[in-house]
């Protein structure tokens, strides 16, 4: 078959991602799909995967996502007429002490938040059911009894004929070698047997991805890992329906194969592929190979192994695998539109959940592809979630083993990374640490959580329950709400949007109207084409032409390729990234006036400085960009200052606010003052999936307006009915309660929902969470209050009350906004 001189989509790659990325293009949008693989299909690492299907995570998406892997390889036989291996036996999660317990009771409870059946099982049902293991150490289980495992070369050479029916062509021994690029897109892929002229790209090149996106410019940050694990002779007394196994204490896994065992795990010491070649780069011809057996490595697996299963220590071993597995540093996989390229999107990076996410992927990825917009709130995968720190392969490498090392660890809440760290400091970093801060990091940047009053061990001490810095925090935000704090929140991230257009641009992206005159700050979301929540910032406009744009330290690649790629065509736009020329100082709490008053000759009484209003005010000898604005519910600015300046600024509030009792506070503080107030989080509470209208964000909706803006209709289609669901809080009384998300909503009884945020509020003295409350028939007032409500927190039921307003707010001009 001759290579086609021209086709709408080329998918790169012939592992299970490429082949179910061209399978639903083809069968679900009846794309001209080209499938390009540069040795045979399933080479790479696709071929030697474990096979093991999970589909529980903590995103309700991704767990959708993998359900329909399930369903997809359940049914695709009767598609294809090839097997696909597919085996429901159920999976098995071991516990052997009380923190991985509590671990899987919040799991179960997660699961049945998502519509899935999870069980806890005793020791002894352990042992009915898995009779040739070891249970005394036991504590109990979880069982997902759809979970199952499949054979990944199966798999995807069904997928692959499904394609082939439906229209797309596959190509083997075709190897990319570049691309023609014109105005950041792709116009054709260079291969070694001539080019293809195409509309997009989807690099699922798998270990090779990162090669891939650099020909085009583009970084796509992962790892490989060399990954063993052992297939034995069979072994007596073995059911062919054994559940499959994980054991994360011990930090294995085993699944039943051919009446033996596939048994592997992820160790505390991964290896990472030094290939030595330049970058780390993967050699083209590693397509069937595999390393030498290293037994010394893989021991401390078979010593756990055979701990477990003893059967295993008179096992014949048919064959060992060493193979590379892809990793990446957070270790969720990377989907989606790769923000330095117009068409090129990415499927890779499946720390070794490939075969379990393939089908699911797959679709989406698909859906994407064709709508140029995420059909799900797939943030937590989304290759925007990375940033120019994520080009330093060496970075990348670290902090990926971190990541491989944490597979099977306790999912302690709050827990950070700390390889690659300090990475990104703001000029206040050595001031903090003098006052006693705990760090956390977030894309690359320190930020301080928390600070340890004297006599306090400056670290965090991890818990499933309440945590050693409960109490600092407490005083931390009492502080605030009683006197006043000053919040390092450097790590914002900040454009400067200019142009001729830059206001008629902003007013077709925002869903708020930021038409206001310079000198005013406006919040607002940025809606996709279903009115689903893109982003969550604030506009403030500095001048006729000229606006700066604040958001969150973890989006920023993320919103600046949004606004970017949503500037329609022949406008004078440009946008520009100045995170780090300003530094952000949030002063907060009833004496920020006094304190601000103190340091600058400007006039910051209310009436020449009222809420949501934007001025340029001098401090300390420097011009500071003063913004109205607050996320605790209390007065205050925020003060962005010239990055070198920032520490004079600081010096100075701190001597000002010395008579008002002035700290420093960190973002665990800041997280329960959002709570009290309920703002909604970007990426927990507010989401792709979410409109406005369902997050009680009406008032931010320029609907009343006869100006269109991206979302609109879709919004015009629901207003004025209820909504199926809506955003409410709640509080509960039982002290020991902790709130993290994910926990059930219960009305009358049923489930209704799930929290999509917790915490503690110290003023209200109570655990605070904030979900959807869910009905098919609208939810409005009255179906809110007339229900009895409880959470589920780790399986077990408490009594709730629902809050439909904010829980801390107080009158008078301090809180407005």
């Amino acid at each position: 078959m001759t290579l086609p001189s021209h086709a709408r989509i080329v998918v790169i790659g012939g592992g299970i991602i490429g082949c179910s990325t061209a399978y639903h293009l083809a069968r679900d949008h009846k794309a001209e799909v080209v499938l390009l693989e540069q040795g045979k299909l399933t080479s790479g690492s696709t071929w030697h995967a474990a096979g093991l299907v999970g589909q529980l995570r903590s995103s309700a998406s991704i767990t959708r996502v993998l359900k329909y892997s399930v369903e997809l390889y359940k049914s695709l036989k009767a598609e294809t007429g090839l097997e696909t291996g597919w085996k429901m036996t159920g999976c098995l999660r071991l516990a052997t002490n009380r923190d991985r317990w509590t671990e899987f009771r919040r799991l179960a409870t997660t699961a049945k938040s998502f519509g899935m059946e999870m069980h806890l099982v005793s020791p002894e049902e352990v042992k009915r059911m898995w009779p040739l293991m070891e249970v005394s150490d036991l504590v109990g289980a979880s069982w997902l009894p759809t979970d199952g495992q499949a054979s990944p070369s199966d798999i995807t050479q069904s997928l692959a004929k499904g394609a082939r029916m439906h229209g797309a062509k596959l190509f083997e021994d075709v190897r990319v070698t570049g691309f023609d690029i014109k105005d950041r897109r792709i116009t054709a892929v260079k291969t070694t047997q001539g080019a293809i002229a195409c509309e997009k790209v989807v690099n699922c090149a798998g270990q090779w991805a990162r090669q891939v996106g650099a020909m085009a410019g583009i970084e796509v940050p992962l790892q490989p890992v060399k990954h063993q694990y052992i297939v034995t002779e069979k072994i007596a007394g073995l059911a062919s329906d054994a559940p499959t196994i994980r054991d994360p204490d011990r930090r294995t896994y085993f699944k039943e194969e051919v009446g033996g065992l596939v048994m592997g795990g992820y160790e505390p010491d991964p290896i990472p592929w030094d290939t030595g070649l330049s970058g780390g780069d993967v050699p083209d011809d590693w397509e069937f190979r595999l390393f030498d057996d290293d037994f010394d490595h893989f021991e401390q697996h078979m010593t756990q192994a055979i701990a477990r299963v003893p059967a295993l220590e008179t096992a014949g071993v048919k064959q060992m695998i060493n193979g590379p597995e892809s990793f990446t540093p957070d270790g969720n996989f990377i989907l989606g539109s790769a923000p330095e390229c117009g068409n090129m999107f990415v499927g890779a990076g499946f720390n070794a959940f490939g075969i379990a996410s393939g089908g699911g992927a797959g679709w989406v990825l698909a859906q994407w592809v064709v709508d140029g917009e995420a059909p799900l709130d797939l943030w937590s995968v989304d290759i925007r979630r990375f940033s120019s720190l994520h080009r330093d392969r060496d970075w990348v490498r670290e902090r990926t083993l971190e990541a491989y090392g944490k597979h099977y660890t306790v999912g302690f809440p709050h827990e950070e990374y700390l390889s690659g760290r300090p990475r990104i400091v703001s000029p206040l970093y050595e001031r903090l640490k003098d006052h006693r801060a705990v760090f956390g990091s977030k894309l690359g940047w320190e930020r301080p959580n928390w600070f340890a009053p004297a006599g306090t061990e400056p670290q965090d001490v991890y818990s499933m329950g309440r945590q050693n810095w409960f109490d600092a925090v407490g005083d931390e935000h009492r502080h605030v709400r009683e006197h006043v704090g000053i919040f390092d929140q450097s790590s914002f991230a900040k454009y400067a949007v200019t142009g001729a257009d830059a206001a008629r641009a902003l007013h077709w992206i925002c869903a708020n109207d930021v038409s206001k005159p310079a000198g005013r700050l406006t919040y607002t979301q940025l809606l996709n084409t279903r009115g689903g929540i893109e982003a969550d910032l604030t506009v403030a406009r500095l001048g006729e032409d000229l606006f700066y744009v604040v958001t969150g330290t973890g989006f920023r690649t993320h919103d600046r390729a949004w606004i970017s790629e949503h500037v329609p065509d022949g406008l004078d736009v440009a946008i520009e990234d100045i995170t780090e020329t300003f530094g952000t100082l949030s002063l907060m709490g009833p004496k920020a006036r006094a304190v601000l008053a103190a340091v600058t000759d400007a006039d910051v009484s209310n009436a020449a400085f009222p809420f949501g209003h934007v001025r340029e005010i001098g401090i300390a000898g420097h011009s500071v960009r003063a913004l109205r604005i607050t996320y605790v519910g209390e007065l205050g600015w925020e003060l962005h200052v010239p990055i070198a300046a920032a520490g004079e600024v600081f010096d100075a509030l701190m001597a000002a606010g010395t008579p008002h009792g002035i700290r420093p506070v960190g973002y665990r503080a800041l997280e329960s003052l959002r709570l009290e107030k309920g703002y909604r989080a970007w990426g927990s509470d507010i989401t792709p999936n979410d409109t406005p209208l369902e997050a009680g964000l009406r008032w931010a909706v320029k609907l009343r307006k006869n100006t269109d803006f991206i979302g609109r209709r879709a919004l015009e289609k629901i207003n004025g009915t209820p909504p199926t669901k809506r955003f409410v809080g709640f509080t509960v009384d039982d002290p020991d309660i902790v709130l993290l998300g994910r926990e059930t909503i219960l009305r009358n009884g049923e489930p209704v929902g799930y929290l999509t945020s917790g915490g503690y509020g110290y003023t209200v003295g109570k655990a605070i969470g904030y979900g959807y409350v869910r009905n098919a028939d609208g939810v409005d007032e009255g179906f809110l209050g007339s229900g009895d409500y409880e959470l589920v927190v780790a399986m077990e039921r408490t009594p709730a009350r629902i809050h439909m307003e904010p829980l801390y707010d107080p009158k008078g001009e301090r809180v407005k906004g």
